[in-house]
């Protein structure tokens, strides 16, 4: 059978006769409200249908007079233990047992091996549960079944009957919502992504048919994915089926190139789905790839990295030279913007607070609007990017040409080396474009020119950006009378030397701009960033993001059509802004607020969610959650959804039995449903 008749068959199944089973019968209600429902059940009822874990999904139907058919069942969830009237006489009467020695223990209902009368036996079976309402399944006026996630009324306790969720009611339960992605006889994406699992322990689960768990890659498009756990508890598994799945979903895509053309709002919806569901262009992916797992094969992938099984369609990158890696580096003299965009994240990101530091930060070195307009405006610009140039040079960038060219000034010309004038107008080497800054800035309050020009302009003749560039190149705060070692007050540009290793004088796009490319032609882009330190980290992945969101943006604002683009991020709390952290405009918190307009998705994995920006979170669609180990960030899941009903099972592990025991809840899914995640194979 293939999966659109297993998905078909599943969603056909009427859950509010096939729920109603006797032989399923786990309890009565004694308490109901608008929230939750409390029952009364039995060892024997426990052992009669395989155990009760906690987490387990439960129906209860309305028998009352009222209604001779069922109409509706409550879908409920055991979440704990709840006191009997009775509770203490128990209590009191196996303590007294107790002291007397004898066996009250019974098995399974049976008489056998119990020394009490069957009537106190009886008596001692009975516990209650605690259960939660997570909604309610009805027919519409059309004989469709529906869940809605609240009720609308309650009967008395004692008019309902509980009955245990198994084999084909419970693959409806957790499968309910793949109905919307099954269009025209053809599944948009569906897949198997594991089977419902209720806790750690399985001696009775292990005993009965699986229960497989199907989502949709739909569910993953243009939205935001959380998996949190501790390491190696499958998060990497699970965000590998997620990659295949979309992947899988790309495929599907009816258009092969993006067009860079307005849409035409008369003959086109702007949706990115067509009616049939399918993506009307392949999806991008770029995998941030912090421990190199996803570009680089390893003992724990079993032939299963992604750049094995699709070499064709994926595009590696490195901050170091690697074979077959395409090198994160970009040419600073020839790409001023993105060049000057890592020097300040690395500079913020060092947490130099010095004042001539804040200064240069505060440059701006994008070209005027009036540029080719403006005479002044030209030259001044021209010169301030050769000074910036300078500091590069300075600092041990090699650059692509040997010469450089920018206006200069013929008396500064003489006055800078008298003998042998240095004239930057008919280019010059860098070295001698150096001495002509440096001799400049030191004898800035001592020629007349410079002092002639602040008395009639009333004005300085080197505007504040390029005396923060002439701080940063010639090591000196203020003007000086030589440049010596007594003179140099600051570090200036021996700051920036680390970046050094970022540079390649060979390239004259910006790997940015490849990237884009490549994504736009759907396809999987991984960033290595296992070699570099957590600044250069940081720097990569805040540059590529802002390039695709502002491109993204551009496109929208100008009602061009964007394909869907994924992010995946690995150890995201070593990128993504901090809690405390209140600046929103920061390019992941834009990312989760706005990408969904802009057809931008967000998968992230973390152990610490209580670092993560609460923006974040609170944008957050899907929910993978495997162990987490302390209070702190159990607080932090117990704010979202109905997560709070697993806290207790969340923080309990076992190595050699849960990797991949997940409580998931997706966008198609109206609650969170206890899941094993399958290990993710080459041909899965």
């Amino acid at each position: 059978m293939n999966l659109l008749n297993k998905i078909n068959e599943i969603i056909s199944i009427d859950i509010l006769k096939e729920g109603d089973k006797e032989e399923l019968f786990v309890g009565n209600p004694f308490y109901i409200d608008y929230e939750s429902v409390r029952l009364l059940t039995c060892d024997y009822w426990k052992y009669k249908v395989k155990g009760i874990p906690k987490g387990c999904f439960l129906l209860a139907f309305y028998k009352g007079e009222a209604e001779n058919e069922n109409k509706e069942a409550l879908l409920l969830r055991v979440i704990n233990p709840t006191k009997l009237p009775m509770d203490d006489d128990i209590i009191a009467t196996m303590i007294a047992y107790y002291k007397e020695n004898k066996d009250i223990s019974g098995r399974e209902g049976s008489e056998k091996e119990s020394k009490l009368d069957p009537y106190t036996r009886y008596e001692l079976s009975f516990s209650g549960l605690e259960c939660r309402i997570l909604g309610v399944f009805y027919k519409d006026k059309n004989g469709k079944t529906k869940f809605g996630a609240d009720i609308e009324n309650y009967y008395a306790p004692n008019n309902y009957k509980v009955y245990k969720a198994t084999g084909d009611v419970l693959k409806f339960i957790v499968n309910q919502g793949m109905k919307d992605f099954i269009n025209n006889e053809e599944d948009t994406g569906i897949f198997k992504i594991g089977k419902v699992r209720y806790a750690s322990t399985q001696r009775f689960q292990q005993e009965e048919d699986e229960v497989p768990v199907y989502i949709s890659s739909k569910d993953f498009l243009g939205t935001r994915t959380a998996l949190f756990g501790m390491t190696r508890t499958g998060k990497s598994n699970t965000v590998k089926m997620i990659i295949k799945a979309v992947k899988e979903i790309s495929e599907k895509a009816i258009n092969q190139d993006l067009p860079n053309d307005p849409i035409d709002l008369s003959i086109d919806d702007g949706q990115p789905f067509t009616k049939e569901g399918k993506p009307k262009y392949k999806v991008g992916q770029i995998i941030f790839d912090i421990n190199g797992e996803y570009a680089n094969p390893n003992l724990q992938d079993e032939g299963t990295a992604i750049y094995d099984i699709y070499k064709e369609d994926v595009v590696r990158y490195s901050v170091v030279e690697k074979k077959d890696f395409k090198v994160l580096k970009i040419n600073f003299f020839e790409d001023i913007e993105a060049g000057f965009y890592l020097i300040k994240k690395f500079l913020e990101e060092s947490g130099d607070n010095n004042d001539y530091i804040r200064s240069f930060l505060s440059i701006n070195l994008n070209k005027p609007d009036d540029y080719e307009d403006d005479h002044s405006v030209k030259t001044r610009y021209d010169r301030k990017v050769a000074a910036y140039k300078c500091m590069l040079y300075r600092a041990g960038f090699q650059p692509s040409q040997d010469k450089i060219k920018f206006p200069g000034k013929e008396e500064i010309n003489k006055l800078v080396r008298p003998d042998n004038p240095i004239k930057p107008d008919e280019g010059i080497s860098y070295n001698d474009a150096c001495i002509w800054f440096e001799e400049a800035w030191k004898n800035y309050n001592k020629w007349e020119i410079f002092n002639k020009y602040r008395n009639e302009k009333d004005k300085e003749y080197f505007d504040e950006d390029m005396q923060a560039i002439l701080r940063m190149l010639t090591r000196m705060n203020k003007p000086g009378s030589n440049i010596s070692s007594s003179n140099i007050s600051i570090s200036g540009f021996l700051k920036i030397r680390p970046m050094v290793k970022y540079h390649t004088n060979t390239s004259k796009e910006s790997f940015e701009k490849e990237i884009l490319k490549s994504l736009r032609e759907g396809k999987i882009i991984i960033i290595d960033l296992s070699q570099g330190d957590e600044e250069i980290q940081k720097v990569y992945s805040e540059r590529i993001c802002e390039y695709i969101f502002n491109d993204s943006m551009r496109r929208f604002t100008e009602l061009k059509p964007n394909n869907f683009i994924q992010f995946y991020f690995e150890e995201a709390h070593n990128l993504f802004p901090k809690k405390e952290d209140k600046d929103l405009s920061q390019i992941y918190n834009r990312i989760a607020k706005e990408g969904a307009k802009l057809n931008l998705g967000m998968v992230y994995a973390t152990q610490e969610v209580s670092s993560i920006s609460s923006n974040i979170l609170k944008n957050t669609q899907n929910w993978f959650i495997a162990h987490l180990n302390n209070e702190d960030e159990l607080k932090e899941i117990k704010k979202f959804y109905d997560f709070e009903d697993f806290l207790d099972s969340l923080k309990r592990f076992s190595v050699e039995t849960d990797k991949g025991f997940v409580k998931m809840k997706l966008l198609s899914n109206p609650f969170v449903i206890p899941v094993q995640i399958d290990k993710f194979k080459k041909e899965s």
